[in-house]
C-alpha cells in the first residue's frame, strides 16, 4: 500500500468563556500536516448565527463542511420560528449531525440567549457537555493552566477577554500545533456577535 500524504489538520487551541452578560470565544490560526506547518491563517472560529459561534479542532475539510451546514441549519430555524436559535438547541443539532456521521473534529458551540451565555463542548461522536468555560485541541492543557487560575463565575467582559487572550497566547508558546495569532469575539444579547480587530487583540496582550 502506498503511503498516504499527511492530512491537513488544525492541531489547534480554541476557547469559550462565559462572563456576566455573555460569552467570549476564540481560536488560533495554525494548521499542520504532521510536523509541518501547512498554513498560518486558517479560520477556526465561525459565526453561525447572530448569537452563536462555532470553533473547530481537527480535520480542516470536516470543520469547514460543518460550519457551512450549521450556519444553514441555524438560519432555517430562525426563519421558521422568527426568533434566534438557543445555544442548547444549536449544540443538540450539532451533536445529532455528528452522531449520525462522525467527523474527525472537536467543537465548541458558544453563544448567548434568553438564559444567558453558554459554552458546549461537542466530541467527534456527538457527545455534548455544557460548561462555564472550555478549551479544546492540542493546546488545551496549556490553556487550562491559565483558565483554572484566572476564571471566576460572573467575571466582567474585559476580564474574560484578557483571560481568553492570555490562554491562547500561552498555548501558542508551548504547543507546536497552535499559534500564528488568534481570532477573538464577544457574543451578548444586546450586540450579538462582535469580532475583535487585530489592534484590539494586540491591546489585550500588551
Amino acid at each position: 500500500m502506498e503511503n498516504q500524504p499527511p492530512v491537513m489538520k488544525t492541531g489547534t487551541s480554541t476557547i469559550g468563556i462565559t462572563f456576566n452578560g455573555g460569552v467570549v470565544v476564540g481560536a488560533d490560526h495554525r494548521a499542520t500536516m504532521g510536523h509541518f506547518i501547512a498554513n498560518k491563517s486558517v479560520q477556526k472560529l465561525f459565526k453561525i448565527g447572530d448569537n452563536l459561534a462555532l470553533t473547530t479542532a481537527g480535520l480542516v475539510g470536516h470543520a469547514q463542511s460543518l460550519s457551512r451546514t450549521l450556519a444553514a441549519e441555524v438560519s432555517l430555524v430562525q426563519m421558521s420560528r422568527q426568533q434566534p436559535m438557543t445555544v442548547k438547541g444549536a449544540a443538540t443539532r450539532t451533536a445529532n449531525i455528528l452522531s449520525g456521521r462522525p467527523h474527525w473534529v472537536q467543537l465548541l458551540i458558544v453563544g448567548d440567549d434568553a438564559e444567558g451565555g453558554h459554552v458546549y463542548s461537542i466530541d467527534s461522536a456527538g457527545g455534548s457537555i455544557p460548561d462555564s468555560y472550555c478549551a479544546t485541541g492540542s493546546g488545551s492543557p496549556y490553556m487550562y493552566g491559565v483558565l483554572e487560575d484566572g476564571f471566576s463565575e460572573g467575571m466582567s467582559r474585559t476580564d474574560a477577554l484578557k483571560l481568553a487572550a492570555r490562554s491562547l497566547y500561552a498555548s501558542g508558546q508551548r504547543d507546536a500545533a497552535s499559534g500564528n495569532g488568534m481570532d477573538l469575539a464577544v457574543i451578548t444579547a444586546k450586540e450579538g456577535y462582535v469580532a475583535l480587530t487585530q489592534s484590539e487583540v494586540d491591546k489585550l496582550l500588551a
